[in-house]
């Protein structure tokens, strides 16, 4: 199993490869590089499931020690990866969706005069994701955490040159890195507890060494916490993720779909027997990942631009995985996780079609009537934004039924009460973003002049193959992904596959068995989905549903004013401090250093006058300082 290490470094060698000659041998061959290298890391992904599936569930947990990278007394960190049924997953759908995100953006970024400089970041960002869902400890996992931060500025801020752009680069990874600053502290507290980071000791050793809802377990999982809601855009540090809609549409389906955002769920899961320790920390986890569910649709409600209402729906989305890792349905989380992937990248790369047909527009209140134009990408987007309703038997109905009944089974009722409330906004909201993109909308709706134009680039038109086979693969798989977790009954075939990752250390995970009822979960979750659609149908298609309110609107629109709070808590006073030392530090201490210069040089003046060249001046001072010597030895 020692081959898994070419999983990330194939797609590192493509970073090292058009970072350095990428400019020399055309846009060809750095688009081969670059899809290939992943391709080929998809391929050795695959060659890991089947070698792990040939083996007995309770062996398939392979360690691979590349070499010891740290040593300081009894404390040893290797260079570990760790090939499971989890990373095996997660290796799968980083690889597989990476790789259709990168062939389409060969077409996306034709154009794009940095061409090999997007691809060498694109790899670079993949490596460093594979790097974090491989590592087999804590400080491994690190590396590609903060890898994948570091990626994340330089494709959001891709287009450097716009302030936007900049300014949205700069706040995810400022934003990023509040919440890593407890991921490493809970590194620190690791080691502190077992004397190592490694998964494998920390798993098994969860019970010896952790008490169950004992301090030490509680500060090392809310710790972790911290980094997975910076990471993952939860409440209350989710203010990156809608302006990161400043980099380029591929980026955004790589980034919120399949890789970065998921990677807080991805390190909870992987840590679930520790966090069995802590049952006050995992209920942190579902009532945050509730909120931010519920919070983010209802943002969503009123967004204008067609990426930042999909950038809206992933943090809900990832709200519905942290609630589902909360309550220990760990197979649930993982299962939306991959679904998410497979629907949410769909619509990103559709809105991508959109943008490519209207020169970049992404305001909703300038399109409408796309379908007649682009009946390939709405049909796609409706693929997409059917599964992201939860309609079966498109995937994210399975997954996020699984997530609202193993709620339901937590004895939680209310977290199942905001869960579905949750998903009848997100019918409403994705139901809004079809009919002002793609159809023709009720008078009054939300327009601007110009609805439908493009931008002055010509008439809109579907997106080259190129781009158009990577989102018809990603609505295939929307479609038939729902094979993954189809049984009601017993656990699907993701979660038996996941069963030897999720329940060493701990007990079986919540909602592995269905409880009786679950027709009747399942009916109340696609009843209210449905409403939702035709809620939405008759609020923006129809113009039956009327209402508005000025107020609900403001409050919306500012996302419950969460921001403007975390500005006036954090950001002025940040400012404040940042204005105050920069006072003192050009005014008391650069003007003390330049004072005591400044007085150096005047004495240095009123020295050169006393040295005039004069022989007599020269003369008379030394007699007056004999006669002050004579003067002194006299008056003793």
């Amino acid at each position: 199993m020692t081959y898994a290490v070419w999983i990330p470094l194939l797609p590192l060698l493509g970073w090292v490869a058009n970072g350095v000659a990428g400019g020399r041998w055309g846009r060809r061959g750095v688009a081969v590089v670059a899809c290939g290298t992943v391709v080929a890391a998809f391929a050795v992904g695959l060659a890991v499931l089947a070698s792990l599936s040939s083996l007995p569930a309770g062996a398939r947990h392979v360690e691979v020690d590349l070499y010891r990278w740290m040593a300081a007394g009894p404390i040893t960190v290797p260079l570990r990866l760790l090939v499971d049924p989890l990373s095996a997953v997660m290796v799968l759908v980083v690889t597989g969706v990476g790789a259709l995100i990168h062939i389409y953006s060969v077409g996306y970024m034709a154009d794009d005069d940095a061409f090999a400089r997007y691809f060498a970041y694109l790899n670079l960002f993949t490596a460093s994701m594979l790097t974090l869902v491989l590592a087999g400890n804590l400080v491994v996992m690190f590396i590609g955490w903060e890898g994948v931060g570091l990626c994340s500025y330089l494709l959001i801020a891709f287009w450097f040159t716009r302030p936007a752009a900049a300014a949205a680069g700069v706040k995810a990874f400022i934003v990023t890195r509040l919440g890593d600053v407890g991921f490493l502290l809970g590194i620190f507290l690791a080691f502190g507890v077992w004397g190592t980071a490694d998964f494998g000791v920390m798993t098994r050793d969860a019970a010896a060494h952790l008490p169950l809802g004992g301090a030490a377990a509680t500060a090392l999982c809310l710790l972790l916490f911290l980094g997975a809601c910076g990471k993952s855009a939860q409440l209350p540090l989710y203010m990156w993720l809608p302006d990161a809609m400043e980099g380029p549409t591929p980026v955004s389906a790589l980034i919120h779909a399949a890789t970065m955002v998921t990677a807080g769920v991805f390190m909870i899961v992987r840590m679930h027997a520790v966090y069995l320790r802590a049952p006050l920390a995992m209920d942190v986890v579902a009532v945050t990942g509730a909120v931010t569910a519920i919070f983010a649709a209802a943002s969503a409600l009123v967004e204008p631009d067609l990426k930042r209402v999909l950038a809206y729906s992933t943090i809900s989305q990832l709200g519905y995985m942290f609630l589902a890792v909360g309550v220990g349905a760990w197979g649930a989380g993982i299962f939306h996780l991959t679904s998410h992937a497979f629907f949410k990248a769909l619509l990103f790369l559709a809105a991508g079609s959109v943008m490519h047909a209207l020169g970049g527009t992404t305001d909703m209140r300038r399109m409408g009537g796309l379908a007649r134009s682009l009946p390939w990408t709405a049909a796609t987007f409706g693929a997409g934004a059917l599964a992201l309703a939860g309609i079966p038997p498109f995937v994210g109905f399975f997954s996020k039924d699984q997530i609202l009944s193993a709620g339901f089974r937590h004895h939680d009722v209310i977290l199942w009460i905001i869960g579905l409330a949750a998903a009848g906004l997100t019918a409403v909201y994705i139901v809004r973003a079809f009919v002002l993109t793609f159809l023709t909308a009720a008078p009054g709706v939300m327009r601007t002049p110009g609805n439908g134009d493009a931008g002055g680039h010509g008439a809109p038109h579907e997106a080259p193959p190129i781009m158009g086979i990577p989102t018809l693969v990603l609505a295939v798989l929307t479609l038939v992904g729902g094979a993954l977790g189809v049984s009601f009954v017993h656990p699907g075939v993701l979660a038996r596959f996941l069963l030897p990752a999720v329940t060493e250390g701990g007990p079986a995970p919540a909602g592995s068995e269905a409880g009786a009822g679950e027709g009747v979960l399942v009916s109340v979750s696609v009843a209210v989905a449905l409403a939702g659609i035709l809620a939405g149908w008759l609020i923006y298609r129809t113009g039956t549903l009327r209402g508005r309110s000025d107020a609900v609107r403001a409050l919306l629109s500012r996302q419950f004013y969460v921001e403007d709070f975390f500005n006036t808590l954090v950001t002025t006073p940040g400012r404040g401090l940042a204005w105050a030392f920069d006072l003192f530090d050009r005014d008391g201490v650069d003007g003390a250093v330049m004072a005591i210069g400044r007085m150096i040089g005047r004495g240095g003046g009123w020295l050169r006058r006393v040295q005039s060249g004069y022989l007599r001046q020269y003369a008379a001072i030394l007699l007056i300082g004999v006669i002050v010597l004579l003067a002194y030895w006299v008056s003793r």
